[in-house]
């Protein structure tokens, strides 16, 4: 099988869309021996930060000196994204060869696994393949019925932003959402909370007490914030200096949150120096999170697609945007909460470009151009991601700024046409 041959395999595997449940994963797994019991893990579930967690965790793991293994999804610019080692790229060979090494178990089976469930397979297996130490896994969607709580009790356990999204799935409360999330939580591991709110907080403290699960809670007030500006924050923690690539003040909550993993790493025996937390938050690097591509105008690309994304985009826009004059390129999904993720970054906006992301569930980018004229904002509907950024960066003045977000699933094309278009 060639990584073409794989890839074609893999996204051809999506029956079924995302079906919850767990029978297809386990059984799957068995018929190819459990590798997953043989790995430890970091499991992380949430609304919202989970891929910039699960970031800073691998950098800070690898640098430490374990082999790391990272899963997340959904990918930016390559499909190889999803499944790491020590910050690489799982190859085009080794993903070609872990597919064909799955492929007959998945045909054998009578329920056949959905596309995601086959990524997670083909991970786990290419994780116990290479003996990672240990490995960062990002949960798909939910936590209970998520393919990747496949695995046995975790090292830690950790819970980003809880918000609303996915409710046909997880409930319509985020005490309901908190509580599907929490099904990840397993005698023996132990827990870590981001500062989410008290109801939330009231569910997770819960479980863990009835379960005897130590809970770590992240407290962003051990960051004292020194300087920022577009290439990065700076904090103090302790007698530490860290410094983090990563904008916005959601950014450091989420910092707070792997500071109390690695304590809790710590306190479960594994050696992280602090040598190790101050290169590995340095060296962190995670695309598409109000992300600077050029200047003059500046260019931010953002990944941000629920109101828990817009209120952390709301803030950093004013904070590094505010005063400009800013065009704003934007595509959504249909099944998005869209009124709520424009009534406020509206407000700074000049004008708006929109496009349709290569997904099913897109929202066409006419009928978004339709939607947004509410705000008073000339609007133009864009065939592709190189006409919205050609047209963008000829209106937008050189002191001004293009912000460009609404889906993960735009980021690869649009970062594609912006660098083509600078040359």
């Amino acid at each position: 099988m060639t990584y073409e041959e794989a890839l074609q395999y893999i996204h051809a595997v999506s029956w079924k869309g995302s079906v919850p449940g767990l029978s297809r994963i386990t059984e799957l797994m068995a018929r190819l021996g459990n590798p997953e019991r043989d790995l430890k893990f970091i499991h992380i579930v949430g609304t919202n930060g989970k891929g910039s967690t699960a970031a800073m965790l691998s950098s800070v793991l690898t640098r430490a000196g374990y082999r790391t293994g990272l899963f997340i999804s959904p990918w930016v610019i390559d499909f190889r994204e999803r499944m790491q080692l020590n910050g690489e790229m799982i190859s085009p060979e080794a993903l070609a060869a872990e597919t064909d090494s799955v492929r007959p178990h998945a045909d054998a089976m009578a329920d056949r696994p959905t596309e995601f469930e086959l990524i997670t397979a083909v991970a786990l297996k290419w994780f116990a393949d290479e003996r990672a130490d240990i490995v960062v896994l990002e949960a798909g969607m939910g936590g209970e019925l998520d393919a990747t709580n496949v695995i046995p009790a975790p090292e830690a356990a950790v819970f980003t932003n809880v918000g609303l999204d996915h409710t046909e799935y997880l409930g319509d409360t985020v005490e309901a959402i908190a509580r599907t999330k929490a099904g990840i939580l397993k005698p023996g591991c132990a827990a870590a909370l981001y500062p989410n709110l008290p109801s939330v907080r009231a569910v997770i403290e819960g479980l863990c007490a009835e379960k005897a699960i130590p809970l770590y809670h992240a407290d962003p007030l051990v960051l004292v914030p020194l300087t920022h500006d577009l290439t990065g924050q700076r904090f103090r923690w302790g007698e530490l200096l860290l410094d983090l690539p990563l904008l916005g003040e959601h950014q450091r909550k989420n910092l707070s949150l792997v500071l109390s993993v690695l304590e809790l790493l710590r306190d479960r025996g594994w050696y992280i120096p602090d040598a190790a937390i101050q290169s590995g938050i340095r060296a962190v690097r995670w695309p598409g999170r109000f992300e600077l591509l050029g200047r003059e105008p500046l260019f931010i690309l953002d990944g941000g697609h629920n109101p828990q994304c817009m209120d952390a985009l709301w803030e950093a826009a004013n904070t590094y945007l505010a005063g400009k004059e800013l065009t704003v390129v934007t595509g959504v999904l249909a099944d998005k909460d869209y009124d709520a993720m424009y009534d406020r970054t509206a407000q700074l906006a000049s004008r708006f470009y929109t496009l349709t992301p290569a997904n099913p569930r897109a929202l066409d980018g006419r009928e978004l151009a339709r939607l947004l004229k509410r705000y008073g904002k000339p609007v133009t509907a864009c065939v592709s991601p190189g006409e919205a950024v050609r047209l963008a960066l000829a209106a937008t003045p050189a002191d001004g700024a293009i912000l460009a977000y609404g889906s993960l699933y735009l980021a690869s094309e649009l970062r594609q046409a912006y660098l083509e278009t600078k040359g």
